[in-house]
Formats: structure tokens, sequence, C-alpha cells
């Protein structure tokens, strides 16, 4: 069971500071930062997902949703295209290496300095899954200097196809292209040991169990000596975790969405293991947990994300 109020938790100003201070107040705002559960809500979580998870799938009816993987998210950005996922500006508070701290001129006076966008500090970057161009397009337009290049890339062809029909595509700062970075010696358009940072944001989730600690492997070949991967995606007990149906349970923790996607819930004591096995160092692994309040219907649902940083030694 993931620890629900470990000191890692605590050391996150980044994700807001609306906190909860009175539980008869939790209709007066539409998100709550920072909740913290108590014994009887595990034991709830528990009990939802020792239900929900009672029996796995067919092992031939689970192969076929890993063999037609790309099929299922290839329809998924088909029927979607650009209307799902919103813009990723909250990005640059929660990765403040890509601001402009990094590129200033040491003569640029405080005042210059305060009134700066945010810009990419001429940085090689690697956005794993990049979807519609959720992460891409908010880069690219912080990328006032031009000195960054984008490489960003997908399994879904669908996908890449839309970040590269998006009239804010600029080959000459970004490179798209499809690649399922869970297969082994992937073929990157970039020479290993070149990249300051890769994003993988709610993509790992969609991968095998079984693979995730090569992909990190694979993946931390491609960081130069003190570049860092940032991971963020889903966490135990999260809503939609709890939510599935039985029948839908893969193996432990690896669910079947009703459209043929999969996810995986993570817990921080096995990121932790995935990413300092592939020889990296940890420099943040939290979780964010969120409460969404539907204030007209007086609901509440619980998010759990997990956040991480990891650095390549130099």
């Amino acid at each position: 069971m993931e620890e629900s109020s470990s000191s890692s938790e605590l050391k996150r100003p980044q994700f807001g500071t609306r906190n909860l201070s009175d539980p008869q107040n939790v209709f007066q705002h539409n998100a709550w930062d920072n909740v913290l559960w108590d014994e009887k809500q595990v034991e709830a979580a528990e009990a939802k997902l020792k239900l929900n998870s009672s029996s796995f799938m067919d092992e031939e009816v689970a192969l076929k949703y890993e063999k037609e993987a790309s099929q299922f998210w290839d329809t998924f950005y088909s029927t979607h295209e650009n209307k799902f996922f919103k813009d990723r500006h909250w990005l640059f508070t929660e990765l403040p290496e890509l601001c402009s701290e990094h590129i200033e001129s040491s003569s640029a006076t405080d005042a210059t300095k305060a009134s700066a966008p945010c810009q990419l500090a001429g940085l090689r970057i690697l956005e794993v899954g990049c979807g519609t161009g959720s992460t891409v397009f908010p880069l690219l337009e912080a990328n006032t200097l031009k000195k960054s290049f984008v490489f960003c890339c997908d399994f879904a062809p669908k996908a890449v196809e839309l970040v590269k029909s998006n009239p804010e595509y600029d080959p000459a700062r970004c490179h798209g292209f499809v690649c399922d970075i869970s297969e082994d010696n992937v073929k990157f358009p970039f020479p290993e040991n070149s990249l300051d940072v890769i994003l993988v944001i709610f993509v790992l989730s969609a991968i095998s169990p079984e693979k995730f600690s090569s992909t990190i492997v694979q993946l931390s070949r491609q960081l130069k000596p003190g570049g860092r991967i940032f991971f963020r995606d889903y966490g135990r007990y999260d809503m939609a975790e709890l939510r599935f149906k039985p029948g839908k349970c893969i193996s432990e923790h690896f669910f079947v969405r009703g459209d043929g996607t999969r996810v995986y819930f993570f817990s921080q004591d096995e990121l932790r293991k995935l990413f300092e096995g592939a020889g990296l160092v940890e420099e943040q692994n939290v979780i964010d947990r969120r409460l969404l309040v539907n204030r007209g219907k007086q609901l509440t649902m619980y998010r759990v994300w997990i956040q991480c940083k990891y650095r390549k030694p130099t």
C-alpha cells in the first residue's frame, strides 16, 4: 500500500495552496490541494479495488489489447483529435529548469529579468507520448529565442499527424515521429547521451508493466549527464482506478478502459525502484492528492497523481 502521509508528500509547494481546513467548507470551491486521506478513506478505497480486481481478464483477451494498443490509441485520437486535452502551461511551474533564468545574460538587469517571458534555455527536449501537442506547443510558444529543439513522439500515427498539421508546428524547432518506446533498441532521430530533458507525462501508464523497466533504461540512455526525466502519471486509489467494473482488470493495478486503451496506477516506491534501477538520481517523488468538487450535484471526486524528477549522474 502506498504511504498516505510520507514526508515527500508534504515538501511540494508547487501544487497549489488551496487547502481544506474545515470539511464543512468543501463545496465553497471547485478543487482543493494537498488532500491527505484518513484510515477510513484508505480502507474504503482498498475495498473497491479488491472488488474490481477480484478476477483478471482472460490472457488471450489481454494479449489482444497488448498487440493492438497503438490501434486503440489511434482510434482515440481520430475520434477526439485535439479537443480532449488542455495545453499544459503548468509545466513551466513544475519544471522551472525550462524557464528564463537559465538563458538570461549576466548583464541583464533585475527589471529585465522580472519582465522576461519564460524562455527555453537552448535545450534538447524529448516528449514521449506527445498526443496532439498539449505539451509541444506550449514549449514552442515559450521558445521565443529559438535556441531549443523539441523532439516529440507517439505510437499512434494519428497523434503525430495532428501535431504536424498544427499551424504552430515548426520543423526548424520541432521534429515529430512515430515510435513505440516500449520496444527494444528504438532508433531515435538523435544520438544517445544528447538530451537535456525527457518528458514522460501520463504515458508510462499506457504500457504493460513488464516493459516499465526496459523502457526507463532505454530513455535514460538518451539523456546527457546531468539531464533529467520529468514524470507525471496516475497514482494508486485515483478515482479512475476505483471506478473500473469487475472484468476490466488485466493484472494488478492495470486496467482496460471502455475504448480499449489501457491504464496503470503507480505507487511512489515502485517508481523509485524503476528510475533508480536505471541509474538515475531522485530529485522529486511526490503524491498530488486533489479533491475535485461538483458543487451543482454536491459530489466529491478524489484524484491521485504522482510526480517525479530523476537526474542522470554527471
